[in-house]
């Protein structure tokens, strides 16, 4: 983003705190594109944050996420709450941009006041969810959203991650394709606090169901047990029993302590990506880094070094110019 895209101004602090969208919109396009002055920005209104409560939507690609999340958006609105919905989609090979398009899917809402949708690229983040996603939530929650929706897209990692950005996380699963055995594969039984049947009215909806029951049965007590709500999300069908199951997990958690302690491990695996990525950031600026890195390549290739041999030494001559 060029120095006019820059989130510096006095004027434009004043107005994204006065509640004024379009500026909110440009500081999460600054925040995706690392604008001049982004981080400066981040900084000011970090103490604002906080206060939302983020709900993660993850769940394999067709189960119907999308217009749950829609559904979900909705009834928070008609409470009165304020809802910021972040859609994680992959990235489009042509534009860079997001390839699905949330923000169409969910036009809908474009005209509720209450609701802020933000349909964000992957741009190729290995776990699925944008580099940026932390920091587009925590703009959200700063500008005074009360509940923020973070969709993910479904693929790889992406189920795990999102439970990393959220305090709620809400795991999607349809009948067919043998869901059910993928979940368990995929880790999901693990980072599940709410579990979602989406198109219950399909044949295997119930089977299902136990199938899971039994799983989380298998589970070690933590003092929650994972709800399991049937839904038909196309007809608005089991949003309510949702929205109950997410209050009531966010009710043991602020009785148990959890949610202090999500939050906390939250800021420290923040702390490390960005530790990592000015790691990487330096790497990349220092000299001759790129023919070091090919040098050290093709010695780990030749088999004259191991890549642990290899990466010593990167890290040495990066660690020079720190």
């Amino acid at each position: 983003m060029n120095r006019a895209g820059a989130v510096t101004t006095t004027d434009f602090l004043e107005r994204f705190l006065a509640g004024d969208r379009l500026a909110l919109a440009r500081a999460i396009s600054a925040v995706e594109d690392e604008a001049d002055g982004y981080r400066d920005f981040l900084r000011q209104i970090y103490g604002r944050a906080g206060k939302a409560y983020l709900i993660g939507i993850t769940g394999p690609p067709g189960a119907g996420k999308s217009t749950l999340v829609s559904h979900l958006a909705e009834r928070y609105a008609a409470a009165g709450q304020n809802v910021g919905v972040v859609a994680v989609d992959p990235t489009s090979p042509f534009t860079g941009g997001a390839l699905l398009g949330d923000r169409i899917r969910m036009n809908e809402l474009a005209g509720n006041e209450r609701i802020f949708i933000r349909s964000m690229a992957t741009r190729g983040s290995p776990g699925g969810l944008a580099k940026a996603t932390g920091e587009v939530a925590l703009t959200m929650d700063a500008f005074g959203f009360d509940t923020v929706l973070i969709e993910t897209v479904g693929v790889g990692q992406s189920e795990l991650d999102v439970a990393n950005s959220a305090d709620t996380t809400v795991v999607v699963v349809v009948p067919e394709s043998g869901d059910a055995v993928q979940a368990m594969k995929a880790g999901l039984m693990e980072i599940a606090d709410v579990l979602v049947v989406n198109k219950a009215d399909r044949e295997g909806a119930e089977p299902m169901a136990r199938e899971l029951r039994v799983t989380l049965e298998l589970k070690p007590e933590d003092g929650w047990r994972p709800p399991i709500i049937m839904s038909v999300a196309t007809e608005g069908r089991g949003i309510d029993d949702i929205t109950d199951a997410v209050t009531a997990h966010r009710s043991h958690l602020e009785e148990s302590g959890g949610l202090t302690s999500r939050r906390r491990s939250r800021v420290q695996r923040q702390l490390e990506e960005l530790l990592a990525y000015e790691f990487r950031r330096v790497c990349a600026a220092a000299r001759d880094y790129d023919n070091l890195l090919e040098f050290l390549t093709a010695e780990v290739q030749e088999g004259r070094l191991t890549p642990y041999e290899a990466s010593a030494r990167l890290f040495k001559e990066v660690s020079r110019e720190m």
